[in-house]
């Protein structure tokens, strides 16, 4: 079963670029005979002969003006002492390398190498090396680096880029200019957050990480690749002796006129995923009294569903934006049940100080789940600041309205109470579509009615949907024409595996 935890799997680390300078400085500090830079270079060039494998002996290695050119050095010199033909093309002044870097390219100049300034065109190229710009990257690159970027982009062979792909920004993932478009990456340490979210995926590749030999200990831990294994002491099998009591009663607020559909999505999604009782108060008046494609899901009147004996809420699904719907959300938030809080409900809670001030006042989990122009209204900002940095958007999104947060979108960012954070790798472009967010806000308000905490929710919910949708994939359904109920099925037998039921 995909993602299953074992005793094998750990939780993987990221590291944002100012902790990963002073876990390189401490570790610089304590290196011995063989420099980072070394190693990783070395680590890079095993990667990279691999990847040549039979294509031939044409290595390009791409450096630039950096520690990310001198590990391109570095790669470059292993590569020839393998009986590789490498070319090296740098623009750079070598006198304005960092010390590290002009010991590598003095090593590269040793071992016979030349650089060039500009790339042969008589060869046919088994591989590229991006040694251009690494972590530090925090502009577009200048018009001769581009240059460079765009002849690695228009080679048909395997192109790898070292820590990550020049052009793209290690905090956020975001492009600046000419970005590599990168088969392989191979980043040193730990994973960095632009790897994972917003542009990075569709930039670097199958990820390797090299961690160097270093232990990060040096910086304190508090993000994680989202997965069961963070959390894989929770997951046990049901014991026989179990009754749907026991199971949690869930309430899903929403479902106004012309919306239906999407309160039913999320009831659907938290029956599945184990409710014992799933309540929803819809609004339309011509609300249906059963759900025929679903007649476990109880349908009730709003006042009445949220007069139940709960567990957790669920409220926004289909909502809209009515007064009847604000007094609603208040209602929500004045109880001391934990709430997910999804779509509408965000947007009301936007537009309403006195809302907003509830939500920072609970004391139960509070779960927010939107999408970055959501997130937006919420911040009062663009929805293009918003994914400039989805880390920081998280971040304040998560301090200002004291609820665990998924900002959803490509590597969805997840933001725990205490300050630990994930970003979710789970997931595909096939999720792009109408009633995702439904299903997931069910999935969370399943999982707090049976008594998980807020963060383990946050992080083992988001995952799992993303897990049921990469299933449907790989069974040919999707990723384009993946709908948001076929997921539902396949979540709840991804849930059910990672039990070991």
């Amino acid at each position: 079963m995909a993602g299953t935890p074992s005793s094998a799997s750990m939780p993987q680390p990221i590291y944002l670029s100012a902790d990963l300078r002073r876990i390189e400085e401490a570790a610089a500090a304590n290196a011995g005979a063989t420099s980072l830079m070394e190693r990783a270079g070395q680590a890079a060039a095993d990667l990279a002969a691999q990847l040549v494998s039979e294509r031939g002996k044409d290595v390009l290695v791409l450096a630039g003006p950096g520690n990310n050119g001198g590990d391109a050095y570095e790669v470059a010199a292993h590569l020839k002492s393998e009986y590789f033909r490498v070319s090296l093309v740098s623009p750079a002044d070598p006198a304005a390398l960092p010390r590290d870097a002009q010991h590598a390219h003095r090593k590269w100049l040793d071992a016979g190498g030349e650089v060039l300034s500009a790339v042969p065109q008589d060869r046919k190229w088994a591989l590229v090396v991006d040694g251009l710009f690494g972590i530090g990257l925090a502009r577009a690159p200048q018009a001769e680096y581009a240059q460079l970027i765009k002849f690695a982009n228009s080679q048909r062979c395997p192109v790898l880029a070292l820590d990550i792909p020049s052009g793209l920004e290690s905090d956020t993932g975001r492009v600046l200019g000419e970005v590599v478009r990168a088969t392989h990456t191979i980043t040193f340490i730990a994973l960095k957050p632009g790897l994972l979210t917003l542009d990075g995926p569709d930039h670097c590749g199958a990820v390797t990480v090299a961690d160097l030999g270093i232990a990060a200990g040096v910086v304190e831990q508090g993000a994680w690749i989202a997965g069961p294994e963070l959390f894989a002491n929770l997951l046990k099998p049901r014991l026989r002796n179990f009754h749907k009591g026991q199971a949690g009663s869930v309430c899903i607020l929403g479902g106004a006129s012309g919306m239906a559909g999407a309160a039913l999505l999320a009831g659907r999604a938290a029956l599945m995923l184990g409710s014992g009782r799933v309540y929803v108060g819809m609004l339309a008046p011509e609300a249906p009294i059963v759900d025929l494609t679903v007649p476990e899901l109880m349908l009730r009147h709003p006042d009445e569903a949220l007069g139940m004996e709960l567990d957790a809420l669920v409220v926004g699904p289909g909502l809209g934006q009515g007064e009847r719907a604000e007094t609603l959300v208040g209602a929500a938030l004045a109880s001391d049940i934990p709430c997910v809080i999804d779509a509408d409900a965000l947007n009301l809670i936007a537009g309403n100080a006195d809302l907003r001030d509830a939500c920072a006042r609970r004391k139960a989990d509070t779960l927010a789940t939107p999408h970055p122009a959501e997130a937006a209204r919420l911040l009062g900002v663009e929805t293009s600041e918003v994914q400039q940095d989805r880390y920081a958007a998280a971040q304040r999104l998560s301090r200002e309205l004291h609820a665990h947060v998924v900002l959803k979108g490509g590597g969805s960012i997840l933001f725990a109470r205490d300050g630990h954070w994930f970003i979710n790798t789970s997931g595909n472009a096939g999720m792009a579509s109408a009633g995702m967010g439904d299903v997931l806000s069910g999935i969370l308000g399943s999982l707090l009615g049976q008594g998980y905490a807020g963060e383990a929710t946050l992080v083992l919910g988001t995952h799992l949907h993303g897990v049921a949708a990469d299933e449907q994939v790989r069974a040919g359904i999707g990723p384009v024409g993946l709908t948001a109920s076929e997921t539902i099925v396949a979540a709840r037998r991804v849930w059910n595996g990672w039990h070991g039921g």
